[in-house]
């Protein structure tokens, strides 16, 4: 089906879409671990565990406890073989995660949840400390209990193993801050570090094995001497300190200040960024630039939403892994501490969507959230965006897809720029709105201004100076420019909740929950006209890019097209059970796909008016749906915190449609063929494997008609496999209802009957039904038949009576 419009190629309508691609939750918080050869982390997610391949972001296995309960605590062994998970129904699994397995489950005999776990450097003893103030140690290989350590306080949230095996020791922490050191030959606790006023975050073992290195939240580390098991040097480092990973002694960290031999640590904690410190001296050797500008005084102190949560050395690939409170997960060089790749783990309620970049190659998200996140589509890379004080409420590109603009909460709107090499920069920021900044449209036709709407009612214009985009190019861009309102008008009496731009610039159109949508023209913002129909507050507005038509969303589940000239409603699709969030033109103008409150995204034919599909993938309110220049994908986000990419799959249908018609031909020949050859054995065989008890009949009929037919009919049947032979008495049981079939259904019932065991016949499939349904239709074939010999007895008895005498 083709729509032609004047002077261009017939335009194909869109028949469906699906799922190419979901970016979904994958972390929601908990301790994360990353395999020792770099390719896979390991991240908890409420009842599941997810496995990631960090090359690609794509989720490996999901690993799953039968017992529906959330995975309190799990870990890998150092040879990255043996996966153990624990959960809050007291249970331990063991698991092959490559292949998805549990091997063995096992009860953790602990009366609370486990909250933390480690193997031991060979990978045959775990160690699990529990929130009931023991710690257990298993054997793995032999599957038993070998200890049993009380004496803890409270909750044990760290256990680690010395790395060297033949001491036989294990070190713990709980919540008295002490650090504990257990013989596990005389499974006592041989001495008590007492050095931390505040919980103890981490433990780190020196190359020696003879030097520990702790750190806490009282924002110091503390190096300490095994063998005198007493502190040996206090570092400051004026935060709260979740992490300290040492870094190794033969490893070239020149870039980081670090000019010398000796021990030296890093550091993260409350304040987001990680620190260089010499053991020796206690000096701070090197900080990491903060990526981001903060302005909340408080939170410039402690950190906060920005803090990291985690960090970790990563041997196999040379980079050091960190975890912030946010869910994101981010890889640096080791030497350089260069951002190599960012994954973000949680995305909390989706707001808005775009496609971004010339190839449509990435997609910027807006989140519950200040923060943008920028998706690599084809690594999951994702770069954060700080700039926005507030919730980011709605996102927009310009036509080339380089530059992009956001507006938020805040009162502000920021524009960005992508370069070349994928990095994104704020170039400018406005500010002038009374209250947040809800809706924005970009300029279709160059890079010239940005129109935006918000909760005070009122229409702002910006207009981006061509040297603002004439630096951003070049690079040049080192702070947002500050842009002033070119045009400020008074729009609507409630809220504005949607703007667009006209394709060629000249005329702009609100949506406003006074059930009003209003055309401008532009820049001057004076209004040309009201489109009034809608019963409840619109959502959306969109201008046809190929027609002087603009469609509206509403919370009254319709979709409304209107006239420009006449302000005259041409159209309403209604078919929505709930407010119509979104709506965008594909197929060139010629249908729409809208997104609603339900979940449920709805293609529509405009010259129909007709709902050609819907699609259900999300389970909450759509907020975001934008379509990529090509007009094959679309990208939809929504409260549940999905983002979906949708691939038209038109083309591909009609395709498989053709394949499957063609191959229904060539097999139609082929039947007739072996008809014509009389090879009914194979013709049998072929109209079965399709499906189809009318040809299956007609081959019947063909053999029955042949000299010797029933003998060729019951030697073709009787050579059939058993589960044809069931697809046969179910073609028979449909035969035997209509009495002009009846005779074939019955010859070959009688020689099934004849030739196999009754036993045999209970194990065919469907033998019950179908012999209740064969029943009632064989008696009454046979009444029809009994009627019929008496009828032909009359006629016999009348034609003897009729014959003359011999003369």
């Amino acid at each position: 089906m083709a729509a032609t419009r004047p002077g261009s190629a017939p335009v194909r309508f869109k028949s469906n879409y699906a799922v190419s691609r979901k970016i979904e939750p994958f972390y929601k918080g908990g301790k994360v671990q990353i395999s020792r050869d770099g390719k896979h982390v390991f991240c908890p997610c409420g009842t599941k565990l997810n496995i990631m391949d960090i090359a690609t972001g794509a989720l490996v296995h999901s690993i799953e406890q039968d017992d529906q309960e959330d995975i309190t605590s799990f870990v890998l062994s150092p040879d990255d073989e043996i996966l153990v998970t624990g959960s809050r129904a007291l249970l331990l699994k063991q698991w092959e995660w490559r292949e998805n397995k549990c091997r063995r489950t096992w009860k953790a005999m602990h009366t609370a949840p486990v909250a933390a776990m480690v193997f031991d450097p060979t990978s045959t003893l775990l160690a699990t400390g529990g929130c009931d103030s023991t710690i257990k140690i298993w054997d793995v290989v032999k599957q038993y209990c070998t200890h049993n350590l009380k004496g803890s306080s409270g909750v044990v949230h760290i256990v680690e193993f010395h790395p060297d095996i033949s001491r036989l020791q294990l070190f713990s922490s709980s919540i008295d801050y002490k650090i504990q050191i257990w013989d596990l030959k005389s499974s006592k606790c041989i001495a008590s570090l007492d050095g931390h006023y505040s919980a103890v975050t981490s433990l780190a073992f020196a190359a020696d094995k003879d030097t520990l290195i702790s750190s806490g939240r009282d924002k110091i580390c503390m190096v300490w001497d095994l063998k005198t098991r007493e502190a040996k040097r206090t570092v400051p480092i004026y935060e709260s300190v979740e992490a300290a990973v040492l870094l190794p002694e033969d490893g070239d960290f020149s870039h980081l200040g670090v000019k010398k031999r000796g021990l030296h640590f890093l550091t993260a904690g409350s304040k987001g960024v990680l620190h260089i410190w010499d053991a020796a001296t206690a000096a701070c050797m090197y900080t990491q630039p903060v990526p981001y500008q903060r302005v909340d005084a408080k939170e410039k102190e402690e950190g906060s939403a920005h803090s990291l949560t985690q960090c970790m050395l990563v041997p196999g690939k040379n980079e050091i892994a960190t975890v912030t409170a946010e869910h994101n997960i981010i890889f640096y060089d080791a030497q350089t501490l260069q951002l190599r790749k960012q994954f973000a783990g949680y995305n909390e309620e989706v707001l808005d969507v775009r496609f971004l970049g010339p190839a449509d190659s990435h997609i910027v998200v807006a989140t519950n959230s200040p923060q943008l996140k920028v998706f690599e589509l084809a690594t999951s890379h994702c770069q954060i965006l700080y700039g926005h004080t507030e919730t980011v409420l709605a996102l927009d590109v310009f036509r080339k897809g380089l530059m992009f603009s956001s507006c938020a909460k805040d009162r502000s709107l920021r524009v960005w720029r992508m370069g070349k090499a994928g990095e994104v920069v704020c170039m400018a920021e406005g500010l002038g709105h009374a209250h947040g900044v809800g809706a924005l449209s970009c300029s279709r036709m160059k890079e010239s201004f940005v129109v935006t709407t918000s909760q005070d009612c009122t229409i702002k214009v910006w207009n981006l100076p061509e040297s603002l985009t004439a630096k951003a190019k070049a690079g040049l861009v080192s702070s947002p420019e500050i842009l002033h309102a070119h045009v400020t008008e008074r729009g609507h009496d409630k809220d504005i909740n949607s703007v667009a731009v006209s394709p060629n610039d000249k005329l702009i159109a609100t949506g406003s929950q006074d059930r009003m949508a209003k055309l401008w023209s532009c820049p001057d913002c004076s209004l040309m006209g009201i489109f009034s129909g809608h019963t409840r507050g619109i959502w959306c507005v969109q201008f046809s890019p190929v027609d002087q038509v603009l469609a509206t969303s509403s919370a009254d589940g319709t979709v409304k097209l209107w006239g420009i000239h006449d302000f005259s409603c041409l159209k309403t699709f209604e078919g929505h059970d709930a407010s119509v969030l979104k709506i965008v033109f594909v197929s060139h103008g010629t249908q729409l796909l809208s997104s609603g409150s339900d979940g449920l995204l709805k293609l529509w034919t405009i010259k129909t008016n007709e709902c050609v599909k819907t699609l259900d993938a999300h389970e909450d309110k759509v907020w975001g749906l934008h379509c990529n220049k090509q007009d094959d994908l679309v990208v939809t986000a929504s409260s549940d915190s999905c983002v979906i990419l949708w691939k038209d799959v038109t083309e591909i249908e009609l395709e498989e449609e053709q394949a499957k018609q063609e191959e229904q031909i060539m097999k139609d020949q082929e039947l007739s063929n072996l008809l014509h050859e009389k090879k009914y054995l194979k013709a049998l065989g072929l109209a079965i494997s399709l499906d189809r008890p009318h040809t299956v009949l007609t081959v019947i009929k063909v053999i029955l008609k042949e000299t010797n037919g029933k003998e060729n009919l019951e030697k073709n049947i009787l050579r059939l496999r058993k589960d044809q032979k069931e697809s046969v008495l179910k073609f028979l049981v449909t035969w035997n209802t209509n009495s002009r079939n009846c005779h074939e259904a019955q010859a070959v019932l009688e020689i099934l009957l004849k030739h196999e065991a009754p036993d045999c016949l209970l194990q065919y499939e469907g033998i019950k039904t179908a012999v209740e349904s064969l029943l009632p239709y064989t008696e009454r074939h046979f009444q029809r038949l009994g009627r019929l010999v008496q009828a032909s007895m009359f006629i016999d008895f009348m034609w003897q009576n009729m014959r003359l005498a011999d003369v």
